[in-house]
């Protein structure tokens, strides 16, 4: 299945230690950037954070936030006696070099990290808690991103199918347009010509028609066409292989416009580049 690189999902959960909420969202962009918001007491976790978003995106700019509140239970909730008779020691020997420095108020030494101790988690918990939750917030994530994904590559077979329409319904006008022209080219130049030499004449219009023939460019497209089919129907990260398939289609159907002559064929030409860029388009926002 090809997916989006666009995509929302949050989730929110509750343990002993407090509450987690989880919000990913992404936007289209050629590399895999990845923006993390979260307080700086989780800081920490940032790298493990990386790895396992990494491990299921490839592309695209993710903005993943995270907000943690403590539950501030009383009867749960001890002072850390250690760090505590540190922070005394520190706030004295500052206060003996400096003498004007302001003490530490209780305040600032509850908001210390790691100060206040709960009965009810500890930081491997804590840490636990946060990555399932955005292993769970991720698996949301990425079913949001495979459904739009499946809508994109819908609409590119339908785009697939027009194309083959439109390449389909050239090839039969083909061989008479190329005809028609060289009986109109013969006649112009019968008339131009005061020595008639039909075999060199008929060899200039061979050689010319050989320049005008478009077999090449309609084989080439159904090749791009089947290749298109069969990379969606793959799955996964096919961005940049379908990017480089539009530029493909695109030059074939720029060389079956240049080289027609023939209303139909130069009609359908330009329907086929309209079709190519709607899909251009769609295909920037997969991944």
């Amino acid at each position: 299945m090809i997916l989006s690189m666009t995509g929302y999902a949050n989730t929110h959960a509750d343990f002993a230690g407090g509450s987690l909420s989880v919000e990913l969202r992404a936007v289209n962009y050629r590399y895999l950037d990845v923006q993390l918001k979260m307080p700086d007491e989780l800081r920490g976790l940032e790298g493990a954070l990386r790895e396992l978003l990494a491990s299921q995106l490839q592309r695209g700019k993710i903005e993943c936030r995270i907000n943690y509140t403590a539950r501030n239970v009383a009867n749960g909730i001890s002072l850390n006696q250690n760090l505590l008779q540190k922070l005394s020691l520190w706030n004295e020997q500052v206060q003996a070099t400096l003498p004007n420095a302001a003490s530490l108020s209780v305040h600032e030494v509850l908001q210390w990290r790691g100060m206040l101790a709960s009965a009810h988690y500890r930081d491997d918990e804590l840490r636990n808690h946060i990555l399932n939750s955005v292993k769970s917030c991720l698996d949301e994530f990425s079913a949001s991103r495979a459904r739009e994904g499946a809508k994109l590559g819908a609409f590119l077979l339908q785009r697939v199918a027009a194309i083959e329409a439109l390449r389909n319904s050239v090839a039969p006008h083909v061989p008479a347009a190329i005809k028609a022209f060289e009986n109109k080219l013969i006649s112009r130049l019968c008339e131009a010509l005061t020595q008639r030499d039909d075999e060199r004449i008929k060899q200039e219009i061979a050689l010319f028609a050989s320049k005008i023939d478009v077999d090449e460019e309609l084989s080439r497209l159904a090749s791009h066409l089947s290749e298109l089919r069969r990379v969606v129907a793959a799955g996964g990260a096919v961005g940049k292989r379908l990017d480089f398939l539009m530029q493909e289609l695109n030059r074939e159907a720029n060389t079956l416009g240049s080289k027609s002559v023939d209303a139909e064929v130069s009609r359908s030409a330009m329907e086929m580049k309209i079709l190519i860029e709607q899909m251009r388009e769609q295909i920037q926002n997969l991944e």
